[in-house]
C-alpha cells in the first residue's frame, strides 16, 4: 500500500514537470503572440510588424549613460551675492546620456564641412546656411590683449582639434545637434541594411539631390534624399519594394539636444559616487569629493582639478609648474572625469544649457524633469493633406545682433505652434509657448493692465528690445535699444549656462551656480555638450540580491 501510493507520487511529479515543461515551452514564444488578440507578430502572411526582440537603448555616438534619480538642485556651498539664484529644490531626473566631453573643433568642423559640401557657400542660396554656422572668432579679441594667435588659428588650427569649441552662441549649439542627430540615425539606417551602403557619403558629395533628415524620414520616408529613396534602399527592403524604419523598429535614436539646466547639474553633481544604499554620503561643493581643488593623493598631489582662473592675473601658474597645465582652454580629457564618466563638468569651457533663464525654479508646478523653455508644435499639413516638406525652401531668421542663421533647410518638415486643437480644455498644457509659464504671464505679473496697450505693463522683464530691418536695398538696419527705462537684461531669450571656465575662480566651479547671457551672443569661454533622453527603464542593470534584500542598483 505504501509502495503503491508512492509510486502515485511519483507519477504525479512527472506529470507536473511535463505540463511545466510544456507551459514554459508554450510561454517562451509569447512574445511573438499578442496578448490582446491571440494573433502573430510579425508574421510572414501580415498582420502587425513590431520590434519584440528590442533589449535596450543603444548608447549613441560620443555618450555617456547617467542613471536618474532625485537629488537638491540649487544647493550652493558659497551664495556670496544674496541673490536667491539658486534656492534649493528637490528634483527627480529621468535617466539621460551626456556627451562625454565638450563638443570639440575637431566634431564642429565636421559639421562645417558637412554643410559647406551639401549647401556651398558660393550659391547665393545658401551662403547664410554655412556663415551662420561659423563660429565667431573675435570673441577671442581683447582691446587691450594680445590674443590674435588664438582669433586666427583656434578653431582650425589641429593643435586645438580636440579643444572645445567656443564662440558659439546657443542658437547655433542647437542647430549642431539637430545636424548631429540627423547624421547618427542616417548611419544608424545604413547599418541596419535600410540604406544602401555609402548613401550618406554619395548624399554628401552631390551625387544624390537632397539629403536625410529623421523627421521627414519618420513621417514622409518617401521625401527623403530628395524622393530618390526608393532606389537608396539597403538589403531590408523586400522584393525590390522600399522597406522603412519606423519608431516602432527601435533603430532610430531620440535626438541629439542640449540637456536641460537639471540634467546639467546631476550630471555634473555625479552623486551616484557617495551613494550608500538609498542614502546620498554628505554634500559636494565640486564634481569631485571634498571641499578643494587640489589634487590630494599621491600621484598628482598639489595639481589642480579643473583649469580655471586661480588668481588676479593667474591663469595657469609660474612656469614649470603649471598648477592645471592650460592658460587658455584645455584638451578634453585633460583632467580626472568625475563618477559619471564626464570630463570637465567643471571649468574648461561653462557650458549652454537649454533652459530660458529666470531667477527662481517654480518647483511648485513641476519637480519631475524641470525645464523652462517648452514650445510646443506640431506638423504643418499641405492642401493634398499630407506633411508639408520644405523641398527646396530654406528659412533663415535674423537674430537681434544682425546674424543670420537657417532655420529651416531643404527637405525637412515644416512645423507650426500647436493650437486649439491640442490645447482645448487640457489641463497639462493650454498654449504653444510656455517660456514665461508663471512668471511674467497675468497671474504673476505686478505690471500686468488687462486694460492697456502698452506692451511695457504686460509683462514682469522690462529688458532692452533692440531691432534688425532690412532697408529697400536688402541692407540691415541695427537699432540699438537705447531707452533709460529698462531694468532688467532677463527675457524669454536668455539662456543659462553652467559651471566655470578656464576665465573663472572657483566660486563658479560648483555645478549649482548659474547665470545667463541672451542667446545670440557667443564668448570665448563658453561651449557646450549634447544630450539624449532615454527610452526605456531607468536602470541598465538587473535586480540583484544584497544582503538578502531585493534591490535595484
Amino acid at each position: 500500500m505504501k509502495q503503491s501510493r508512492i509510486s502515485a507520487l511519483l507519477s504525479a511529479a512527472i506529470i507536473a514537470g511535463t505540463l511545466g515543461l510544456q507551459s514554459c515551452k508554450k510561454s517562451s514564444g509569447s512574445k511573438n503572440v499578442s496578448r490582446a488578440t491571440g494573433w502573430k507578430i510579425n508574421a510572414k502572411e501580415g498582420g502587425f510588424q513590431f520590434n519584440s526582440d528590442f533589449k535596450e537603448q543603444e548608447t549613441a555616438p560620443g555618450l555617456v549613460f547617467v542613471e536618474g534619480g532625485t537629488f537638491t538642485k540649487g544647493k550652493v556651498q558659497d551664495d556670496v551675492m544674496h541673490d536667491w539664484n539658486n534656492t534649493p529644490t528637490t528634483q527627480h531626473v529621468q535617466s539621460f546620456y551626456m556627451d562625454e566631453t565638450e563638443v570639440t573643433n575637431v566634431m564642429y568642423l565636421e559639421y562645417l564641412d558637412y554643410l559647406k559640401k551639401v549647401y556651398p557657400p558660393e550659391n547665393p542660396k545658401y551662403t547664410n546656411i554655412y556663415v551662420g554656422a561659423l563660429p565667431d572668432t573675435l570673441v577671442w579679441r581683447n582691446r587691450l590683449g594680445f590674443n590674435e594667435t588664438m582669433t586666427n588659428n583656434y578653431l582650425r588650427h589641429p593643435a586645438y582639434a580636440e579643444y572645445p569649441v567656443v564662440g558659439v552662441n546657443w542658437v547655433q549649439a542647437v542647430q549642431f545637434s539637430e545636424w548631429r542627430t540627423d547624421r547618427v540615425n542616417e548611419a544608424m539606417l545604413e547599418r541596419e541594411g535600410y540604406l544602401a551602403d555609402d548613401v550618406k557619403y554619395r548624399a554628401m558629395n552631390g551625387e544624390i539631390a537632397g539629403t536625410f533628415s529623421t523627421e521627414t524620414y519618420l513621417n514622409r520616408p518617401e521625401a527623403v534624399y530628395g524622393g530618390e529613396i526608393d532606389s537608396l534602399g539597403g538589403k531590408a527592403q523586400k522584393d525590390s519594394v522600399p522597406n522603412f524604419a519606423k519608431r516602432s523598429s527601435g533603430i532610430i535614436m531620440p535626438e541629439y539636444r542640449l540637456p536641460t539646466e537639471t540634467e546639467w547639474e546631476y550630471a555634473a553633481q555625479a552623486l551616484v559616487g557617495t551613494r550608500e544604499y538609498n542614502n546620498y554620503r554628505g554634500r559636494k561643493k565640486y564634481p569631485w569629493e571634498g571641499d578643494y581643488t587640489r589634487n590630494g593623493q599621491r600621484v598628482g598631489r598639489g595639481d589642480q582639478l579643473a583649469n580655471f582662473k586661480q588668481g588676479k592675473g593667474d591663469y595657469g601658474g609660474i612656469a614649470g609648474w603649471s598648477d592645471d597645465g592650460a592658460d587658455i582652454t584645455a584638451e578634453v580629457k585633460s583632467y580626472k572625469p568625475n563618477d559619471h564618466g564626464l570630463y570637465d563638468m567643471a571649468g574648461n569651457v561653462a557650458e549652454w544649457v537649454a533652459d530660458v533663464y529666470r531667477p527662481i525654479v517654480d518647483d511648485e508646478i513641476s519637480d519631475f524633469n524641470y525645464y523652462r523653455g517648452n514650445i510646443y508644435t506640431k506638423t504643418a499639413i499641405d492642401s493634398d493633406g499630407k506633411v508639408k516638406i520644405l523641398e527646396d525652401t530654406v528659412v533663415y531668421d535674423t537674430l537681434p545682433n544682425g546674424k543670420i542663421v537657417a532655420t529651416n533647410l531643404p527637405g525637412e518638415i515644416k512645423m507650426v505652434p500647436v493650437d486649439e486643437q491640442e490645447t482645448y480644455l487640457r489641463t497639462n498644457f493650454s498654449e504653444s509657448d510656455n517660456r514665461g509659464y508663471r512668471d511674467g504671464d497675468p497671474g504673476s505679473s505686478r505690471f500686468f493692465d488687462q486694460f492697456t496697450e502698452e506692451e511695457d505693463q504686460r509683462s514682469m522683464y522690462n529688458s532692452p528690445k533692440h531691432k534688425v530691418q532690412r532697408d529697400s536695398t536688402g541692407n540691415l538696419i541695427r537699432q540699438y535699444d537705447k531707452s533709460n527705462s529698462r531694468t532688467t537684461l532677463i527675457n524669454d531669450e536668455v539662456r543659462v549656462y553652467k559651471g566655470g571656465s578656464w576665465r573663472d575662480r572657483a566660486y563658479w566651479l560648483d555645478p549649482a551656480q548659474r547665470r545667463y547671457l541672451p542667446q545670440y551672443m557667443a564668448t570665448d569661454y563658453i561651449g557646450f555638450r549634447c544630450a539624449m533622453s532615454r527610452v526605456g527603464s531607468k536602470s541598465k542593470t538587473k535586480n540583484k540580491t544584497v544582503r538578502g534584500k531585493k534591490v535595484r542598483k
